[in-house]
């Protein structure tokens, strides 16, 4: 039965959405039930993810559930507020601490999520009398953080570190605070930013920079996250991350010195206003840095498998676990990732605004949790439908 809009909401709603049915661009929500081994079962058809952010697979680690199960077990399935009213139950002190030692810093907060994290440290910190300035390709996150803040923004071109430094010769001495905000890997590219130059050229500006670490935790550095991958101790002063990726469950952190954790805890909205993280969810983070910090072999595999799938397709080496193949048009990339499930292998197309116009891509995540055999076969899938070959032809 045809919708008829009842209202100009409605209408406005039916409108956006034809919109983007043309361009290829409209999103929908599609079911995935997720197993072990990257297993996953999505519109009745079961797959191998090489989509998800789990890069580890602790996820679905048996420890790292038996941790959430006997958290909730003790504590209950919420936190029941605010961390700043009854919400900051026991473990929090423990991940916190676990955290700024993984990061090199003194102290760490915990957030409801990484969005959460960046819509409330930036704005905390600069407002309308100050700069800040931010690579070109920063997460969607950091630009809800920006907004928030009312500083004056300033965009650099990606990873260029010659353009920050122009920026900031001819602007910074206009403004009081300055703020640099960079991710430390780039998920829609799987590149590292240049922390350690940009760091140094921060220290010659004062200006704080600001790593966004959601890719880079667990999977560089022996797991340390991009600060360690690029030498870069010492110069990050906010090293900003997620727990719901490498880690395998949810939530967003900030580390820095504990002045300015302490700033957070009372200025940072997201963290003020929010319910504290479920129990069995922070139990779960905390088992996963151990894991991590205990097995060097599961931290150094992603990374290597990833470089396997590019050996064999003679695509560059990836310097993470992430390898895009950007093929052009929304439509191609959509009919590709079809025809990947197809073969039995989930690798979403991104697409328009996650990416910049002309760049739709596959984006391949590697596991720790995937199978030698996993990978094999997808090389074969990928050769079959000649994507590799369409990447080039796109670049």
């Amino acid at each position: 039965m045809t919708h008829k809009p009842t209202s100009s909401l409605d209408a406005f709603a039916n409108a956006k959405l034809k919109a983007l049915e043309a361009t290829n661009r409209r999103r929908e929500l599609t079911s995935a039930a997720r197993g072990p081994a990257m297993a996953l079962t999505a519109g009745g058809r079961d797959m191998i993810s090489f989509t998800d952010n789990d890069y580890l697979g602790l996820s679905t680690h048996p420890a790292v559930v038996a941790a959430a199960v006997e958290a909730t077990q003790r504590y209950g399935a919420g936190s029941g507020a605010s961390r700043l009213v009854t919400g900051n139950h026991p473990l929090y002190a423990e991940l916190e601490a676990k955290i700024a030692d993984f990061k090199g810093m003194e102290a760490a907060i915990v957030f409801g999520s990484g969005y959460l994290a960046n819509s409330g440290i930036i704005p905390a910190l600069v407002g309308k009398s100050d700069v800040i300035l931010a690579d070109e390709l920063i997460h969607t996150s950091i630009h809800a953080g920006l907004k928030l803040s009312g500083a004056t923004v300033r965009f650099f071109r990606h990873n260029d570190v010659a353009h920050a430094a122009e920026i900031l010769d001819a602007e910074r001495s206009r403004f009081d605070r300055a703020l640099m905000v960079v991710d430390g890997v780039y998920s829609m590219d799987g590149d590292i930013a240049p922390l350690k130059a940009l760091g140094e050229l921060c220290a010659s500006h004062d200006v704080w920079l600001m790593s966004d670490d959601a890719h880079g935790l667990g999977t560089i550095g022996a797991g340390r996250g991009a600060v360690a991958a690029m030498g870069a101790e010492g110069l990050v002063h906010l090293q900003m991350g997620t727990l719901s990726k490498a880690i395998g469950g949810y939530g967003g952190y900030l580390a820095a010195s504990r002045v300015v954790i302490d700033l957070m805890k009372t200025r940072a909205r997201s963290l003020v206003y929010t319910t504290g993280l479920p129990p069995g969810t922070v139990a779960a983070a905390l088992k996963a840095l151990e894991l991590i910090e205990a097995d060097a072999e599961m931290v150094a595999r992603p990374v290597m498998l990833a470089r396997r799938f590019t050996e064999a397709l003679g695509l560059p080496a990836p310097e993470t676990p992430i390898v895009p193949l950007v093929i052009g048009a929304e439509a191609d990339a959509m009919a590709a990732s079809a025809a990947l499930a197809e073969a039995g292998y989930k690798v979403t197309a991104f697409r328009p605004p996650t990416v910049p116009e002309g760049t739709s891509r596959l984006r391949f995540c590697f596991s720790a949790s995937h199978r030698d055999e996993d990978v094999t076969g997808l090389i074969a899938a990928v050769r079959a439908l000649g994507l590799s070959a369409l990447t080039k032809a796109a670049e």
